[in-house]
């Protein structure tokens, strides 16, 4: 990408502002590859730049995505004036200005959640139209049957009289709990728990397993975080493997 000046690089990739950011340059507390630079107006390339702020070092990245494994109790938002958000579970230098996730979970659900400074690749990840299927592993009250399977398949109508895209059903035990994998490529608002009471039945707990072929195989552990590379970030557009 072209070289931007130092202080608009602060700004875009750090908390700082622009003006907080040209101020700590001139006062020597920034380091750029290695060496202090006092000059705001200096150019450089943001892509794999060693940026240091008073010693604390970080490489940058033209865009940065992250696999977190979103653990109950976060709103996936990047502010709330009541709630914890997810973003609060990313440490302080990798809070990039335009990081923020790619669709969302609920409070309650677990599981996984991209967050990405790439709004091309959130839209993507996002839109219906690209069917980037997401995988779940759902524990419902009531026994599910074949028939719930067959109306998910058909595109089931909710309340609100919305109509779901077909999405997959896999029954993985019946009885006065069940348990199954869900599998959508759209977000609606509380969508498979909205499915799943169309049915008669209630969410219990929810658990995001997969977004396209990329799952959580490798981790991280609940309430943790990793950077993907461009290989990770390919499995999201990928068909997963056939729901069993």
């Amino acid at each position: 990408m072209p070289p931007l000046r130092l202080d608009r690089i602060l700004s875009e990739y750090t908390s700082y502002s622009r003006r907080d950011g040209a101020e700590l340059i001139r006062k020597g507390r920034v380091c750029a590859d290695g060496a202090v630079c006092r000059d705001p107006s200096a150019k450089f390339d943001p892509e794999g730049l060693y940026l240091a702020v008073d010693g604390s070092e970080r490489i940058l990245h033209e865009s940065n995505t992250f696999l977190l494994n979103k653990p109950a109790g976060f709103v996936s938002a990047t502010e709330d004036p009541r709630e914890r958000t997810v973003l609060e579970l990313i440490r302080e230098e990798d809070r990039f200005p335009a990081l923020f996730p790619a669709g969302r979970l609920d409070k309650d659900t677990t599981g996984l959640l991209i967050l990405t400074s790439d709004g091309a690749l959130c839209h993507r990840v996002i839109s219906p139209s690209r069917k980037v299927w997401k995988t779940y592993r759902a524990a419902v009250s009531g026994r599910l049957t074949e028939e719930d399977a067959a109306a998910f398949a058909a595109g089931l109508a909710i309340d609100g009289g919305e109509i779901c895209r077909p999405a997959g059903l896999a029954i993985l035990s019946a009885g006065a709990e069940s348990e199954a994998l869900v599998r959508i490529c759209e977000g609606k608002y509380h969508q498979v728990k909205r499915m799943f009471a169309a049915r008669g039945k209630t969410v219990l707990r929810l658990h995001r397993e997969a977004v396209g072929r990329l799952d959580l195989t490798a981790g991280p552990a609940p309430g943790q975080y990793r950077r993907l590379d461009p290989e990770e970030t390919a499995l999201l557009f990928e068909d997963p493997e056939p729901l069993p």
